[in-house]
């Protein structure tokens, strides 16, 4: 972590950033398809807690 030194003596820190990553068309494709992926996984568990929710009550 980067520390400074403010006026009046007080320490300030700063998180360290990751690294830009530049992507190519070929990268980008694939991670869109594994996006795609987790977004449709993610709904059909969220109905399912729905489905559940409802099946309780």
């Amino acid at each position: 972590m980067q520390v400074t030194t403010e006026d009046g003596g007080r320490l300030n820190a700063f998180a360290k950033e990751p690294r830009m990553e530049v992507m190519d068309a070929e990268t980008s494709r694939s991670r869109g398809r594994s996006s795609l992926t987790m977004v449709v996984a993610g709904s059909m568990l969220v109905g399912a807690l729905v489905w559940v929710t409802v099946a309780i009550s």
